[in-house]
């Protein structure tokens, strides 16, 4: 299946489509996230921040997340979870998928040609973290100490392979510059 995924990236990439999918993501990054959390502490009536964005969870500041955010708050979190945040993290797999096989494409070893798979590990973690969440907020005031842990460990996977991709990408971009750097200067 990987293998199937990283094929269907080396077959859709093209700097046309990355600069497609960039604009795509644009919106969801820069608007509907931040009114996505706007509403949801305008429902609680206080700043509390989202469950997505914390690294490593204490499950009482969870709960007492949970319980600041109000009956409404929850409401809204839930429908944005069972939204928003099930499209927009397919959106930031495409384009991240797209750029390491841009970056990437030209690499002999063959293990590394499946590096643009890592962002999939991405989505596959945050689509379970949001299933915790949603479920940690239905239940509530009932909590869930195994819940919240798992839900814990999704969220720190989550952020450690995207640090490995935007690592990856930035090495990347740097060895592009290099290589067009070094051709430009064969070429005078």
């Amino acid at each position: 299946m990987l293998t199937a995924i990283s094929t269907l990236f080396y077959r859709i990439s093209s700097w046309k489509t990355l600069l497609l999918a960039v604009i795509i993501n644009i919106p969801f990054s820069t608007y509907f996230l931040k009114n996505f959390e706007a509403s949801i502490n305008e429902q609680a009536g206080q700043s509390i921040g989202l469950i997505d964005a914390l690294v490593g969870y204490d499950p009482f500041r969870i709960t007492r997340m949970i319980g600041e955010y109000g009956a409404k708050g929850r409401a809204a979190y839930i429908q944005a979870e069972l939204t928003l945040d099930i499209v927009y993290p397919f959106i930031y797999t495409l384009v991240l998928g797209i750029a390491l096989t841009l970056l990437f494409r030209h690499r002999t070893y063959t293990s590394f040609r499946l590096v643009n798979v890592l962002p999939v590990g991405i989505l596959v973690f945050d689509l379970l973290e949001n299933a915790c969440i949603v479920y940690l907020l239905k239940i509530y005031p009932v909590t869930s100490p195994v819940t919240t842990a798992f839900c814990s460990l999704l969220t720190n996977l989550k952020w450690t392979v995207t640090t490995i991709v935007i690592g990856l990408i930035l090495y990347g971009l740097v060895k592009w510059a290099i290589r067009s750097s070094q051709k430009k200067l064969e070429h005078s």
